[in-house]
């Protein structure tokens, strides 16, 4: 059995409260006292009971992160990240694979998974707005990719009007002037391709350059 904060309180000869202190890394400490009780720490081997910790404040300390491909070295490098940022809060992130299939990631946007998480991050494919609107569950959700949902959650993506645009540009400013766009997508007008698409028209017709459908390929 491992040792318990009242075995560190008497070893460093504090109370309990002190010691409480010290693990939760409470600023009014002296540089002193901390030392003392971090020797007793280390002495004995103590470890913070995290499940404990999360009860008395109200949250069990798992967050999930859904994603539609586990081999993608994208979300990979996504998960790790996410994992090693959790970390840093004394969270740990359960893996939650969608497989892109809009049944799956309404399953987890809609508490399948109800008082086991604190909250959850989705990178969704086939998710809807009107899924979203429809959600019940109350864990905070962060949608991540490139669709656009207006819906009350918070989303990081990136600007893909913007992205096109700086990429034409580019293009133009070494002296292009016939420039195609390749990837159109004739479904689903708010999917990444089309705001690329409209980046690519904009830049073009701002620099009064061709930008008609026979430049554009699926």
């Amino acid at each position: 059995m491992g040792a318990s904060l009242k075995d560190v309180a008497q070893l460093a000869g504090v109370s309990v409260k002190t010691v409480s202190n010290v693990v939760n890394n409470y600023p009014h400490v002296t540089p002193g006292m901390r030392e003392r009780v971090q020797r007793a720490i280390d002495e004995l081997g103590y470890r913070p009971n995290l499940t404990a910790r999360h009860l008395r404040k109200g949250r069990t300390g798992i967050i999930a992160l859904a994603v539609p491909e586990l081999g993608n070295p994208y979300f990979a490098e996504l998960a790790g990240a996410v994992i090693d940022a959790a970390a840093r809060h004394d969270y740990t992130v359960l893996m939650d694979h969608t497989a892109g299939q809009r049944e799956k990631e309404m399953l987890v946007t809609q508490g399948f998974r109800a008082h086991v998480i604190d909250g959850l991050i989705l990178s969704p494919i086939e998710l809807e707005t009107s899924d979203l609107l429809g959600r019940r569950d109350e864990a905070p959700l962060v949608l991540l990719g490139e669709r656009e949902y207006d819906a009350p959650y918070d989303q990081i993506a990136i600007d893909n009007v913007a992205a096109a645009r700086t990429g034409v540009r580019h293009l133009t400013g070494l002296g292009r002037r016939r420039i195609a766009f390749i990837g159109a997508r004739r479904e689903m007008a708010r999917r990444p391709a089309h705001l690329r698409l409209r980046g690519w028209r904009e830049e073009l017709t701002e620099a009064g350059l061709p930008c008609g459908e026979e430049l554009v390929a699926a």
